[in-house]
């Protein structure tokens, strides 16, 4: 059996908090749905859907809904709920990392994890989905990673140390 080297087959891990406000939501808008079909069949009775504003206004606002159901839906079902590392000895998911870039004296640092558990923490929260995410995944303090920035630029961080998150 191998061992799982991605978020996507590891799972997202979430704080207990995190988990219980994105659930809360789910159920927000799977229970909003049946309000926003009779939103939707008001404004078709309004008359020619050509020149219906309100109508396709409805229908936009459905499918951004159903889109987010659906995200929250298959990021719950692959979340690792629970506390975050106790100790940290490279960089993982649910761990903080201190990185300095390249000719730069200054440090950066940020939590290693989902981007739904940003508005748990004052840190910035990098997706190992993410150019420089997926490059320090597994790295050890002292090493130094090149990733390719989406401008296509290759840059250059040190890990500097990597420390247990705690909310």
């Amino acid at each position: 059996m191998s061992i799982p080297t991605d978020e996507q087959d590891q799972g997202v891990w979430l704080t207990q908090e995190a988990h219980d406000r994105l659930k809360a939501e789910l159920d927000q808008l799977v229970a909003s749905r049946p309000a926003m079909a009779a939103e939707i069949n008001a404004r078709r009775e309004e008359g020619d859907l050509k020149e219906n504003g309100g109508y396709h206004a409805a229908k936009d606002e459905q499918g951004k809904q159903e889109a987010r159901i659906r995200q929250l839906t298959d990021l719950l079902r692959k979340a690792r709920v629970g506390a975050a590392p106790t100790t940290a000895t490279n960089a993982a998911l649910g761990t903080v990392i201190t990185i300095r870039f390249a000719g730069d004296d200054d440090t950066e640092k940020f939590l290693l994890g989902s981007r739904e558990i940003a508005g748990t923490t004052d840190l910035t929260v990098y997706s190992p989905e993410s150019a420089l995410g997926s490059a320090i995944l597994g790295a050890e303090p002292g090493t130094t990673v090149t990733y390719q920035a989406p401008n296509g630029r290759d840059i250059s961080v040190e890990v500097v140390a990597v420390e247990p998150f705690v909310p």
